[in-house]
């Protein structure tokens, strides 16, 4: 098996642990609040990894030019956006479908990675992707009342269009993240896939964390007493946060962002096993239809990507 695939797999389990921790933080604070703490707790553990990398384990450093600071930038302010968008979406009254359609990010990322950066994808990659996007959308309706032709009469609705733009911000931000990466290569003796992602991350990291503490400054001053209160918790949010993004990084300079995204669908998979096993809830026929699929387009993206 691949390393990029052991990578995304690791990853995926470590979102999914730390969007469990968030939800506990949302209960102390706001959304922007628990989304700050994201980054801005993360911070410190970016900069370790990149100094491990660079004073103990002597591996060189690159030099920045123009390209990557341009889609260092690009991928750090989409995803932000695609966040925002995200979370927005909870206040509308059937956010299933929105939330659905958000899921098409792989699919969004394999169109963008084709105009930007002149990547293929294989038709047997393209299925796998179609697949596991499938499940994933299945499972983002399964317990709502939304039939499979309400949600694709429901294209033009308010709902449906943000849930997409979440998904195009979300994979504008996988295919720019990857193109930071890749433009630090030239810079380096030897190409090094984890020192390439160590840097951009902490870049990114720290420009997210800048911009979310202006906004912060500037509209939510509240958030701040709360987020400072809850310091125990939010680093704890921050290490797994950025140890699950270096992982999304270095899989993204090794493979095609729509791969990596589209084989990161497994915390899906985790997150059901913690629903069935941990807090022994069932779950119906949709979701575990759409698990299923899940798993074909992962076996297929494995075998193909």
């Amino acid at each position: 098996m691949e390393i990029w695939v052991l990578i995304t797999i690791a990853a995926a389990f470590l979102q999914n642990v730390r969007s469990a921790m968030q939800k506990h933080l949302k209960g102390r604070m706001g959304t922007t609040g628990a989304t700050f703490v994201r980054f801005g707790f993360g911070v410190p553990f970016a900069l370790s990894y990149m100094a491990i990398l660079a004073f103990v384990l002597d591996r060189p450093m690159p030099v920045p030019g123009a390209a990557f600071f341009l889609w260092a930038v690009v991928g750090g302010l989409s995803q932000i956006a695609a966040t925002f968008l995200l979370v927005h979406l909870f206040s509308f009254r059937n956010f299933a479908v929105g939330t659905a359609y958000s899921r098409t990010e792989p699919a969004q990322a394999a169109l963008f990675a084709l105009v930007f950066l002149g990547e293929r994808a294989s038709p047997g990659t393209l299925v796998a992707i179609a697949i596991s996007v499938a499940g994933v959308m299945i499972i983002s309706v399964a317990r709502s009342v939304v039939s499979p032709r309400t949600l694709f009469t429901s294209l033009l609705t308010r709902t449906a269009g943000t849930g997409l733009l979440s998904g195009t911000f979300f994979g504008i931000s996988a295919v720019a993240y990857r193109s930071a990466s890749l433009a630090l290569a030239p810079t380096l003796p030897v190409p090094d896939y984890m020192v390439q992602a160590s840097y951009t991350l902490a870049f990114v990291i720290v420009l997210q964390t800048l911009v979310m503490l202006g906004w912060i400054l500037m509209r939510e001053r509240a958030e701040l007493p709360r987020i400072a209160s809850a310091w125990r918790p939010a680093l704890v949010v921050g290490f797994v946060g950025a140890t699950a993004s270096f992982g999304w990084f270095m899989a993204m300079t090794l493979q095609q962002a729509a791969v990596v995204k589209a084989l990161a669908q497994v915390e899906m998979l985790f997150t059901f096993a913690s629903t069935v096993f941990i807090f022994k809830e069932r779950i119906n026929r949709l979701e575990i239809a759409g698990c299923a699929l899940i798993v074909v387009g992962v076996l297929a993206l494995i075998a193909y990507g």
